[in-house]
């Protein structure tokens, strides 16, 4: 078999709950485990281990909480447009759960990015807020997050509930270049990025290094709730499909 036809029929087995719930079960551990050891890891070398900052002391660190929740809300909202596609094309149901349940997810991720920025913004600039580029894309990320939700909750029927989020949310990604090149495109008080794949970091190795471990743990954090809330959604679903009542049963 052809890697086309392999990614083909890879691509197609997720239109089935079934398959998606079975496989799911087996990769929560892989995802739950890694998580909580990487941000265990992550948070006490960042809290206590690492250095200080030469010009903010010890205000810095919340950067290990606020950089990798700033990431994963816009990886979140790319991925719930992309399954809005998905679903809008092929209608397929996965698809629809994913979105909808990327949302509230990365809802909190960007507030916790805002909250964090905020606070770490009083020592640095002065000021709790200020109307900058990037922090004014960040919060209309949340805006536009508590849209999608507030959609899916005012429309009763999934299939026009999860069309509708659909669009707004393609059309929402526009968003998200602009937070990325903000502070390249317009005079910003907030810094660049920490540090890119394709640089070498600007800080020490003892201070990016739990940064990095924080991101992917965050990463396999969203998807193990996501796992967890799609799992919930077909149960609901698929409640009196016989295979998942034999299986609850099994269970």
């Amino acid at each position: 078999m052809s890697f086309k036809a392999k990614f083909k029929r890879w691509f197609h087995s997720w239109a089935s709950p079934k398959w998606f719930f079975e496989k799911s079960e087996r990769w929560l551990p892989w995802l739950g485990i890694p998580a909580l050891m990487l941000l265990t890891v992550g948070l006490i070398w960042g809290l206590i281990f690492a250095p200080e900052d030469y010009q903010q002391g010890n205000s810095f660190r919340i950067i290990y909480l606020h950089v990798p929740s700033a990431i994963l809300s816009q990886s979140i909202f790319m991925m719930m447009a992309v399954a809005g596609a998905i679903n809008l094309i092929w209608r397929i149901k996965l698809a629809d759960m994913a979105a909808k349940h990327c949302a509230p997810i990365g809802a909190s991720f960007a507030f916790i990015a805002l909250a964090t920025g905020a606070i770490w913004g009083k020592p640095t600039w002065g000021t709790w807020w200020v109307w900058d580029a990037r922090l004014t894309s960040m919060l209309i990320l949340l805006f536009l997050y508590l849209g999608v939700i507030a959609l899916y909750s005012a429309i009763d029927n999934r299939e026009t509930a999860g069309r509708s989020t659909a669009i707004l949310s393609l059309v929402g990604l526009v968003n998200i270049p602009i937070i990325k090149y903000s502070v390249e495109l317009w005079n910003t008080l907030h810094q660049p990025a920490t540090f890119k794949l394709t640089e070498k970091p600007a800080m020490p190795a003892e201070m990016w290094l739990p940064l990095l471990l924080m991101v992917i743990g965050f990463y396999l954090f969203f998807g193990w709730i996501l796992f967890k809330r799609m799992r919930a959604e077909v149960i609901e679903r698929e409640f009196k499909a016989k295979w998942l009542q034999k299986k609850l049963i099994k269970n």
